[in-house]
């Protein structure tokens, strides 16, 4: 978002030769003897024409503006959570994640807000921002808020992004998510807590191997779960990350970082301390295909265990609470 937003600082150069882009502007690998897209004509005709199938499913779901959403979320939930888990059609990315968010409620219930909260020359991402900052002074701005807000201000307008961070961070249909960016972290803490015991009971041998390189969830999975895997991973598998995300919760973060683990499984139990730190922050391409990480990802359970760590974790804290206000007094 840096580059966009001082692209008019820079002069300008020798125009480079075309090259075939993918839809999120991405320079597509080329194929010899195959179309400029690198696949045969054939293969893009039906791919054309299955997209073209399911935008017009999407559309008869959702109906004209997201009319018929709610009626149809409610009456068929197991197709939504089906179709979303294969992935929103792109053209229809930005509507939907407000629908699903809640934040299109927000926005129909507080009319004129966010234009009270913004100034007419102000660019985009810092206006959201700027604009959240006020509105929730709590939490204010913090850092990792921009990965969101940035990838938000690809799908829609500026007043739209604003209201799903807040449907977002103040938890209109999911858990609140303001703790990953107040003063301490506290719900960064609780979910590297929680990861750490679902790595333990699901992947023990790598749980073990981590314990002896003293590796800890906050040394590679911090940013997984403040940023939602916007800050470094592929876009098309953050994209479809945050399809799930915005529908299921925070669950899919967890079980995302289970399925990275268990992928790379042979791999990372064998490194030491300093290739290990490497690894888990450079996966490789193939363990970040979505077609393949994701099946594995919603094949793993981490409801149960989410809440017993939850509980361990608040039983925990109150008696650091506790102890910290005995010494206090002493």
């Amino acid at each position: 978002m840096e580059r966009r937003r001082g692209i008019d600082d820079y002069e300008p150069g020798p125009v480079p030769p075309q090259r075939p882009l993918d839809r999120f502007g991405f320079i597509k690998q080329e194929v010899g003897g195959s179309t400029p897209e690198g696949l045969p004509k054939s293969r893009l005709v039906a791919d054309y024409e299955r997209e073209a199938r399911r935008v017009r499913k999407w559309r008869k779901m959702i109906g004209v503006g997201g009319s018929d959403w709610k009626h149809y979320a409610r009456r068929k939930p197991h197709v939504v959570k089906r179709r979303i888990r294969k992935g929103i059609p792109d053209c229809l990315r930005g509507l939907v994640w407000q629908l699903i968010s809640g934040s299109r409620d927000l926005l129909l219930m507080n009319p004129g807000v966010y234009e009270q909260r913004h100034g007419p020359g102000q660019r985009s991402l810092y206006n959201v921002l700027k604009a959240y900052s006020v509105f929730d002074r709590d939490v204010g701005y913090v850092q990792g808020m921009g990965f969101l807000a940035g990838l938000l201000l690809l799908y829609m307008s500026e007043e739209d992004a604003f209201w799903l961070l807040v449907a977002l961070l103040k938890g209109a249909v999911h858990a609140p998510m303001e703790g990953l960016y107040q003063v301490g972290l506290p719900l960064v803490q609780q979910y590297l807590f929680q990861f750490d015991h679902l790595v333990r009971e699901q992947l023990p041998k790598l749980g073990e191997h981590f314990s002896q390189e003293m590796i800890n969830p906050s040394m590679y999975a911090s940013q997984w779960f403040i940023t939602v895997f916007s800050y470094s991973f592929p876009f098309p598998l953050a994209l479809r990350i945050w399809d799930v995300f915005l529908y299921e919760g925070v669950k899919i973060v967890f079980k995302v970082g289970l399925a990275l683990l268990k992928y790379c499984h042979e791999d990372l139990i064998k490194l030491s301390f300093e290739k290990l730190i490497h690894a888990l922050r450079n996966f490789p391409e193939d363990a970040m295909d979505p077609d393949t990480l994701l099946p594995m990802a919603y094949s793993i359970k981490v409801s149960r265990s989410l809440e017993d760590s939850k509980d361990e974790y608040e039983k925990q804290n109150r008696k650091h609470i506790q102890s910290t206000e005995l010494i206090g007094k002493a």
